[in-house]
């Protein structure tokens, strides 16, 4: 394994990610405490994206990886990051469960490439996307338990969303994550998709699969009562930004084969800003 050197702030700004865009504006204590649960996540998604490595290696990494997390939620570790997440996980008490079930989640990709169904989709979302709000919502603060509910399904929101613009790069990796009985509902083959093939098809699939990802969006914000919304600037800049790339695909027609389809950095700091002083108006 990997031994972590970086600090965990300079692994979150590594990784350019969203998130490192949305909690920069949280106060010094929950910007640290974000930036250890990310970075977690980060060096989770790293063992099993390391193309260096055979599955066998990756899955004993993983195992290697679950162990080290068990043992720093015991208090036992001398590593940097996981001694960040113990002290992190005490202050805010943030459960433990949600930790495990992201590494379940990186297992899936390890042994999963197919889906056959959204109930093995959704899953898999939950696992590796709701368990990153559910971790990190006690460090927000909140108020009413529905705001577990909100965490849990912008987390499908946001993976779904991040489905669709990743097609492409999932396919030359063998993975595909739409659903295999809605791929056929639609006359649209594994084949069709490897050869990159953009017809009436493939756009009558997509806006299915970008529909979906709008009801969970709206489902999200149902379950965000209004005592919350002030505290919660964090995943929503994160749901306003993903909202946005869900919007430029379907501006491009779901060509995601021509070209990545992304947010600029730009304008996910302005997005966030706008968040944050929206909902500073409201606390």
């Amino acid at each position: 394994m990997e031994i972590i050197i970086q600090t965990s702030k300079e692994i979150s700004k590594e990784s350019k990610s969203s998130f490192y865009y949305t909690f920069s504006l949280l106060p010094s204590n929950k910007r640290d405490a974000m930036n250890t649960v990310y970075a977690f996540c980060r060096k989770t998604d790293d063992i099993v994206d390391n193309e260096e490595q055979d599955i066998h290696t990756k899955q004993n990494n993983l195992e290697e990886w679950k162990l080290k997390l068990t043992n720093a939620l015991n208090g036992k570790t001398d590593n940097k990051l996981f001694s960040e997440l113990y002290y992190f996980v005490n202050e805010f008490n943030i459960p433990h469960q949600p930790f495990y079930d992201l590494i379940a989640g990186m297992e899936m990709d390890l042994t999963k490439i197919r889906y056959q169904n959204f109930d093995e989709l959704k899953e898999y979302c939950y696992n590796v996307a709701s368990t990153v709000g559910l971790m990190t919502i006690p460090i927000i603060g909140y108020k009413n338990d529905s705001a577990k509910d909100y965490a849990i399904n912008l987390g499908i929101a946001l993976q779904l969303t991040n489905i669709l613009r990743d097609i492409k790069t999932d396919s030359k990796r063998g993975r595909i994550y739409l659903p295999l009985d809605e791929l056929a509902q639609f006359n649209y083959s594994e084949d069709d998709l490897f050869k990159r093939s953009y017809n009436e098809n493939f756009i009558n699939l997509m806006k299915f699969q970008s529909e979906r990802a709008r009801e969970f969006y709206k489902a999200a914000d149902r379950k965000l009562s209004i005592e919350d919304k002030a505290s919660m600037f964090t995943p929503r800049s994160m749901e306003y930004i993903y909202y946005r790339l869900l919007d430029k695909i379907e501006q491009e027609n779901f060509n995601i084969f021509s070209k990545k389809i992304r947010v600029s950095n730009f304008n996910k700091l302005f997005i966030t800003f706008f968040v944050w002083l929206k909902y500073k108006l409201l606390s």
